[in-house]
């Protein structure tokens, strides 16, 4: 029997989205990394939200899309549903708080995620379970200090250096390159407490929608496996959208 495919979460939605920002004048560099961080994170993840994604995974010899539809409210609660290929079709995601349940139509199974289960990759790709649950906002997760600023990408940037405050994240140092002007995260080295780099991310393409500023194309990297990486693409995104509670329930996976 072939095991569940899980779908494309919330965070790995939040890890296109969870920069989003309204437009703002460039601020001077006085700001604090907390400032800094409060700014991110006040748009991270604004009201309601129906996305069309895609995400392709370049391994080393090929490569393969799947499309996908999420309906996303807040950071506690999200449901996808698998459009392509069609040997996906139909496969679910539910996520309530911290609790995770697949949903593969071909075994007719719902699954719960949880345990070491949250530390496999998702479909081969470079992201982690762990990756697709983190879900806290950057200045409750992490102590922050500006390293300097640099141009990334032709946009200049705070490099801020994150040290986790507790001990149960998957990622105890993160370095970020945030947009002076936009408060978007651009670029992302994710480590482990010993140093050992784990994960990269790079932005390619940041769109204004309803006044905010979203990241809509991005690149994650593990890297530990070979390969070119998973790049993440918003086909389309609905901004405070009226969603039934009924979608964020377990009976929604069977339907």
């Amino acid at each position: 029997m072939r095991k569940p495919i899980p779908a494309i979460t919330l965070a790995i939605i939040l890890s296109l989205t969870a920069a989003a920002s309204f437009a703002t004048a460039v601020q001077a560099p006085s700001l604090s990394a907390e400032t800094i961080l409060d700014r991110v994170d006040h748009n991270a993840v604004p009201g309601t939200k129906i996305i069309i994604s895609e995400m392709t995974i370049r391994g080393r010899r090929d490569s393969r899309t799947v499309k996908s539809k999420s309906w996303i409210q807040g950071e506690e609660k999200a449901f996808t549903e698998y459009l392509d290929p069609p040997r996906e079709r139909g496969v679910k995601m539910l996520k309530l708080g911290d609790q995770l349940w697949t949903y593969a139509p071909d075994a007719d199974r719902t699954i719960a995620i949880s345990g070491h289960m949250l530390r496999q990759s998702v479909m081969g790709s470079d992201l982690s379970y762990e990756d697709m649950m983190e879900d806290r906002k950057l200045r409750q997760a992490y102590e922050a200090r500006i390293a300097g600023e640099e141009v990334w990408e032709g946009r200049p940037c705070w490099v801020l250096e994150m040290t986790a405050k507790a001990g149960d994240m998957a990622y105890p140092v993160r370095k970020a390159w945030v947009d002076k002007e936009r408060y978007v995260v651009l670029k992302e080295e994710r480590f482990a407490k010993s140093g050992k780099m784990l994960k990269t991310l790079e932005v390619k393409s940041v769109v204004n929608k309803g006044g905010r500023w979203i990241q809509d194309r991005a690149v994650f990297r593990d890297a530990l496996k070979p390969g070119a990486g998973t790049e993440m693409v918003i086909v389309s995104i609905e901004l405070d959208p009226v969603i039934p509670e009924s979608v964020f329930s377990k009976a929604s996976l069977r339907k």
